[in-house]
């Protein structure tokens, strides 16, 4: 009985683990400094000796410099990741500092390996995901400073400055990597490009109206 009651267990355990996990793997050391020069290929960086880490591994500055909003989106993104502090290697976080022009937008995106928490520093936000299908739901908050919100891993999620002056948030993430797919850039931006006829039928549109949108990515 107790053989079979063992066998089951670990049946069990055997099932569960056959089972993907949306979480990045726990590191094995204190800690595991990105050696960028090292040939070996991993998923992320490979270690270099933590013998020879000190604190510049682990430092980063330049968030409290505004980014340059002087584009059609009138948005700019700062990122600080594990190519930018070697330290947060195989840590499974990092953060973005987000700068909005008056009206600036952060485009219909995803991120593909990460939710994220976004905080308001300064101006007033209109921000919304999109849960998945069938429900297709929009839900939104208009964000003022010191306000927090939550995007979920992999939904499609946007940010407008909808104050009468600059934005600034900054959003941290669950991940090292955590990917963006902005929606209109990856559709119609797609190199080679997505074919005409697949386009038109899935945005219910005509042929002209694909050209041009390809055109402007």
């Amino acid at each position: 009985m107790m053989v079979n009651n063992i066998l089951r267990l670990l049946s069990l355990l055997a099932f569960a683990c056959s089972f993907p996990f949306a979480v990045e793997p726990s590191p094995l050391q204190d800690f595991c400094v990105a050696d960028y020069s090292s040939p070996v290929f991993v998923n992320g960086f490979a270690c270099k000796d933590p013998n020879l880490a000190d604190g510049t591994d682990f430092f980063y500055s330049g968030l409290h410099l505004p980014g340059n909003t002087s584009n059609f989106l009138g948005s700019d993104i700062t990122p600080v990741n594990a190519a930018h502090i070697p330290g947060l290697n195989t840590l499974g976080i990092s953060m973005v500092r987000i700068d909005y022009a008056q009206g600036g937008l952060s485009p219909p995106h995803t991120h593909p390996r990460a939710s994220e928490i976004l905080t308001v520093l300064e101006g007033t936000l209109f921000v919304g995901f999109i849960t998945s299908n069938p429900e297709n739901r929009l839900i939104t908050k208009v964000l003022q400073r010191g306000d927090v919100f939550v995007f979920p891993v992999g939904l499609i999620h946007f940010q407008r400055n909808i104050g009468y002056g600059n934005a600034v948030a900054f959003a941290a993430f669950s991940s090292q990597n955590p990917g963006a797919v902005t929606v209109a850039n990856t559709v119609f931006g797609a190199n080679p490009r997505i074919e005409t006829d697949i386009l038109t039928r899935a945005f219910a549109v005509d042929n002209s109206i694909i050209d041009s949108l390809q055109l402007q990515f």
